[in-house]
Parts: structure tokens; sequence; C-alpha cells
């Protein structure tokens, strides 16, 4: 039987056809400012933009499609996972300078470590990755993999979308916490001409100036171009430190048909200067600490327990493609390759507890290392009918080649007065060199059918993964070996109703590789994750907006807790659970509002574990909420301005002692809640079509607060009240 295939843009003219009929006062007329108001009943037929890629731009911040949680280009209301979607609209908006801020107004992440911009650290439904830097992030479909102090950051202006799926993803990509990811889209070459610069300035001496280039290079667009490109510079928060960044994206692609499609994606940074990575202790943030004289004091915002010299310096290459052929309407084939290379210098003195009665004990490290890693997925698509079932079977494999080449030297340094700004000599004191090569090496094969009849919509996936670890200690001549293997699957239901309602139900797993040795030298399983997820989304096709309501359970076990018997050893064995409600809105609700709202509610705890057996995880808050609303001013004297707000609540989080009779017991970190404002001007009422200017304010009124604490000796300030002022120039 013959199947007519909208998916593939450029297959069908008709999907470039939209019919709509204008609503009345007060529904969606809005959308129809360009009809003559007196015809509101009039048919129009009208030519509409083409239909949203996966991988490509959205034309609201309510965008419609994924390709995160299935591997195709898939409505969102078919998938059977929650998923949120952050466009390049909404980042606009907002002007995130980070990735974990891109996410701030998404329901089930937290982004921890504070004020710090060096890493991109989140937890998702309460789980974190095993290190507390190497974190669950894709880009264009591929991990990027980190290890030790080796991580990817990317900067939001070379994004297109970020998405966030929560929950298992094994069944696609292989090990991962059960939490879920961040995937990320990069900017891809168009066929129109885009030309833009952009200047910021701002609080703590921001400079920064971007540009965005595209267009085709022949006449038929068989050929284009992008190239995308920013440098910035700006103090951090806290003293004597600075970040810089200079990073450059060239990307080009090669269409000869409408079938087939090959974009060359790069993208080169250098980081010479990552910013502050450091911590306080519970006293002087969490609570006052109280000095030799009795008086009670808390460390300001600016306080940094470091050392002058300290420095975390960043390097990084990505190349890589994305190709993509249709053979006919039924088969065909995606490859996603990309060769990263990161070297990371960091060196640094930091806290690691207080000293009664003000003072901070200080350690030091010294790590330089050299991460490669090569990665490359082949997918084959097939699309076919079986009787009345339509089928979108992906089969695959992926395979992922990682090494770091960790150089470093640990050691001690002198305690820091707490009432004091500045300090003096550190007298470090190296004492233990750590010299090692991590490897990381995995194959998966994977299949999942996407089966429709009706308007049921089932998803069922399996993937079967080989894994091998190993760890080479150069001081020790000894070699440390794991290989694992694992089986995982996944299945959803979906019921769309034609009104674009959407009730779900499905079942996930992942696994994740442990390191080590137990005291009896005996290699460990990886951890295993479940998930029971339901619930309902409306994604309505005639409206930009898209509503999320779920329900979860977690469960993980298999996970390392501390070995009683063994002091510094570990056993197999812990369990954890995470459960919860999520709910989220975002809308375009006419021409001049977009929304967006967000409610989640997560409780984890360790219900099996050595050492903290039913208590909660550090930095995972029980319940967060944000709203952001914005308008734009059309048709009067303030056509053109845009204004914007919205505040986010995090809720109290715990956090452990690690010294003195509380030793393992849990504290408690404040909630608190931040608000954020925009004003922004569009430029084309002065003849500068698709410029503008605007000023953001992050932490409106400056508030203070503990952001969250890991341990005892390890709390972060949250950010403070930051301005930022941006002019963008389209020509």
């Amino acid at each position: 039987m013959a199947r007519l295939n909208l998916d593939k843009p450029g297959r069908m003219a008709l999907h470039k056809l939209a019919v709509f009929v204008a609503a009345a006062a007060g529904g969606m007329s809005a959308y129809a400012h360009a009809a003559d108001k007196s015809a509101e009943e009039t048919l129009v037929v009208t030519s509409a933009a083409p239909q949203e890629s996966a991988w490509g731009p959205a034309a609201t911040i309510a965008a419609k499609r994924t390709a995160t949680a299935t591997k195709t280009d898939t409505p969102i209301e078919k998938t059977p996972q929650s998923i949120s979607v952050v466009t390049r609209q909404e980042m606009d908006m907002r002007q995130p300078e980070t990735v974990k801020e891109a996410l701030s107004y998404t329901p089930g992440v937290f982004a921890t470590r504070g004020s710090s911009n060096t890493y991109d650290v989140v937890s998702i439904r309460g789980f974190t990755s095993p290190t507390t830097v190497n974190t669950n992030q894709y880009l264009d479909g591929i991990k990027l993999q980190g290890n030790n102090y080796s991580e990817v950051s990317m900067d939001p202006w070379f994004l297109e979308r970020v998405e966030l799926m929560r929950g298992p993803v094994s069944v696609l990509y292989g090990n991962s916490n059960p939490g879920g990811v961040v995937s990320m889209v990069s900017k891809r070459p168009t066929t129109e001409p885009l030309r833009l610069i952009q200047f910021k300035a701002g609080s703590h001496s921001l400079w920064q100036t971007g540009f965005d280039f595209s267009d085709a290079i022949d006449d038929a667009g068989v050929w284009s171009y992008r190239l995308t490109g920013l440098g910035k510079q700006e103090n951090a928060q806290q003293n004597d430190v600075k970040s810089k960044r200079y990073a450059i994206a060239p990307s080009f692609s090669w269409r000869p048909d409408a079938n087939t499609d090959f974009t060359f994606l790069s993208n080169f940074q250098s980081d010479p200067q990552a910013g502050y990575y450091g911590w306080l202790p519970r006293q002087g943030t969490v609570v006052p600490y109280v000095d030799a004289n009795g008086h009670s004091h808390k460390l300001p915002k600016d306080f940094n327990e470091g050392d002058p010299d300290n420095k975390m310096e960043r390097r990084q290459q990505m190349v890589g493609y994305a190709f993509s052929h249709a053979f006919n309407d039924t088969f065909t084939v995606r490859q996603n390759l990309r060769y990263t290379r990161v070297h990371t210098l960091y060196r640094s003195v930091y806290g690691n507890g207080y000293i009664a009665p003000a003072q901070i004990s200080r350690a030091y490290v010294r790590s330089d290392e050299d991460l490669a890693d090569f990665n490359v997925d082949t997918q084959l698509q097939s699309k076919f009918d079986t009787g009345a079932v339509e089928h979108t079977l992906l089969t695959g494999v992926d395979y992922m080649r990682s090494r770091n080449d960790v150089d470093a030297m640990y050691g001690s340094a002198d305690p820091v007065d707490m009432t004091h700004k500045r300090h003096g000599s550190a007298n470090i004191i190296p004492n233990f060199p750590y010299q090692v090569l991590n490897r990381l090496e995995q194959t998966g094969l994977y299949a999942q059918d996407q089966a429709e009849w009706d308007k049921w919509v089932l998803t069922l996936g399996g993937r079967y993964d080989f894994l091998k670890t190993s760890t080479f200690n150069r001081s020790s001549d000894s070699r440390d070996l794991n290989r694992d293997e694992a089986f995982t699957w996944r299945g959803g239901l979906n019921y769309v109703f034609d009104n674009g309602i959407a009730p779900y139900f499905s079942y996930s797993e992942s696994f994740e590789p442990n390191g080590g040795r137990s005291y009896t030298a005996k290699t460990f399983d990886p951890s295993r994750g479940k998930q029971y997820e339901a619930g309902v989304k409306y994604l309505p096709k005639d409206m930009p907006v898209s509503l999320t309501a779920s329900v979860f359970q977690i469960k993980k076990d298999k996970n390392l807790t501390s070995d009683p018997d063994h002091i510094g050893f570990t056993l197999q064995g812990g369990k954890m659970r995470s459960r919860g409600l999520e709910l989220e809105a975002k809308a375009a609700l006419t021409a001049d509002v977009n929304v967006t709202a967000a409610y989640s509610y997560t409780d984890v705890k360790y219900t099996e574990d050595n050492t903290y057996d039913h208590m909660r995880p550090a930095e995972v808050p029980r319940n967060m909420a944000s709203l952001w609303a914005d308008y734009t001013f059309h048709e009067t004297a303030l056509s053109g301005l845009t204004v914007g707000a919205g505040g986010r609540y995090v809720g109290s989080s715990s956090s452990f002692y690690t010294t003195g009779e509380k030793t393992n017991k849990s504290f408690s970190v404040s909630s608190y809640t931040v608000a954020d404002a925009t004003v922004k001007y569009d430029l084309a009422r002065l003849g500068l079509p698709g410029s503008s200017v605007g000023v953001n304010v992050n932490n409106l009124f400056n508030r203070k607060y503990v952001s969250s604490c890991y341990r005892d000796y390890a709390c972060y300030w949250g950010a403070e009240r930051q301005i930022t002022g941006t002019a963008t120039f389209s020509f």
C-alpha cells in the first residue's frame, strides 16, 4: 500500500500550504493581523513557513518536534517520555550565558555549583553522573564525553535549541544515569542570507562580541555555509578571577537534491580563563561563623578562598558531520560523526573544610589533561505499513572511543583567614602524584519501532551494549580493566486525540558502569535504572502551545556504597528511588504574549545504603517552580517594545556533615526565589529590520542566597545581580 510521507521537507508540496479561519475577537485573531479585520470570517489560504525540523529552528517558544527521544524527527506528542525544548527564540529573549542557565525555567533540572560557569553541571530528577564533572550532555545526537576535569562547555550563542529529556535513555544512547540527558542542536547553514553582529556589555566588566553569517554559495542553493563566532571576557563574581572565551564554528552543507543532506560541523573554542571553580564551607554561608571576638559573620558573595594564581584553562576542538540520504519513501540512512579534542589545565588552591574560629583549610591540585574522543552513529530508518499499522523502524549501531591522559599532582596548602578578602602565600606542598590514562570504549546495537494505528502510537525499542573501561596508573605501573555488557529496553504507548491531547505511559531502562574494585579485588557490575512514567501532553496543531504533565518513579540499584568492614573501600548493593510530578507550559498565547511556566516535585532517597540509608541525596530540591511572561507591543506608539519578567523558586535541599559528631548526618539549605526581567526594542521601526537593543537583568533584587551544598565543606553562593545590555544588528 502506497504511503504519503510528509515528514521530508520538499517531499510533498501539500505541507507548504496552511488553511486557517480567523477566530472571533478574543480568540486566536492575534495571528491574523495581516488579514483585513472586516473579513475575519473569510477563508484565507496562505503560504506557510516550512515544517519545523527536529534538527532546526522552531517558529516560536513552543517547539513541536524533537529527535532526542527517538533519534527520528518525531512530534513531541508522539514521544513516550517527557521532554522540554528551549528554542532559539527563548534564548534570544533571556540571553543565557550558559546552557545550565538556558534550562533555568525548565522543570526537573537543577544546576549545581551556584555562580560558577566553568561547567554546565546539572542534576535531572535527582540524579547526576558518577563524577561531578562528567555530565549527560549530547550535541547533534552524539555524547560530549568528559572525564576527570576535562569537559566540553558549549556556549548558547552557537546553539539552535537545547532539549532536556527526562528519564532513562540507555535504549538509544548507551551508558548514562537514569535522570535523563541534555541534548543540544548546533546552528546549521541556511540558504537564506543571514548576517548578524551582536555586542554585549554588562556587570562584572562583561564585554562580548558575536557574529553569525550564513547564506547559499551558489544560485541553486546546493552549497551553503554558516560562520558563527564569539569573543568575550568578564570578571567572575569572586575576587581576582576572570573568564575569557574565543570561539568560532564554521559549517558547510551540501544538498544536491531534496533527499540528501551532508553538513560539516565544527567548533573551535579557547577558554584561556574559564572562571571560578571553588567552594566555601557551611560556616560563613548557610550559617554564620563566630570570630575570636564572639562576633557572627557571613562571608561576602565575592569571597574567594583560592589563590590569585589559580587557573582553569580549556581548549576544545570538534570536527564532524551529519549526513542523511533518503533512497525513497521507505528507506533513509543517517550518520553522525565527530572527533573531539579537549586540553585542560587546572591549577587550584581550594577550600576543604572549616577551622574554628575563622579559617578555611585548603588543599592543592594541578591537573594537565589531554582528552580525545571519537564517536560515530549510523542509522537506517525504514517506513512501511503492515495492514493498517504504519511503522517507522530505526536500526543502528554506534561506536565511541575516549581516552584522557591525566598528569596531576595533589597536595596541601596553608589555611586562609575568613576575615580578609586578600590572602598571602598559599605555601603549596605537593605530595601525591596522580598520573593515569583513562580509556572508555562502547559499541551499541539498537532497534526501535514506532508503530501507529489509528490514534495509537506504540514505541518499542531495545539495545545491547559492549563496554570496556580501563585505568592505567603510570605511577604504580598497574592497570584496572572492566568489561561490561548490558541489554536495555523501552516501551511506550501514546493515544493522540485530534485536538492535540495525548496521554501516554512508558517504561524505560538505563545502565551506568562502576569503576574501581572491592576489598577482595572484585570488579563491579553496572548500576541499573528502571523508570515508570505516565502523563498527558497537549500540542494543538493550529496553536503554538505545548503543555506536559507527568508522574514518574525511578529505581536505581547496584549502586556503590561504603564497605563498613574495610575503610576506604566500597561494596555493591546500594539502591535509590526517585518519584515525582512535573508540569510545564510553553505558549505563544497571542502574537504579543509568550508565557512559560513549570513546576516539579522530586522526592529522592537512598533506600539501601551503608552510610546514607533512607536519607535524601545532596543538592536535590524537593520543590521547584518558575514563571516567565513577555509582552510585545504592536500597532501602538510603543510598537516594537518588549517587556518581560519571571521568577524562579528553588525549595530547600539537603547536604551532609563530613566531620565531628554529626558525620554523615544531614543539614538543610534554605529555599530561595530569584526574579529576572528584560526590556527589548525592535529597531525595524527605525529602518533596521532584524535588529534590536535590550537589557536583561538576572536576580533583579540582588538576592543573597546559598544555591546548594555538596558537603559541609562545599557550599556555593548563588549568582548576584547581573545586568547585561545587548545590541544585535542585521544587515
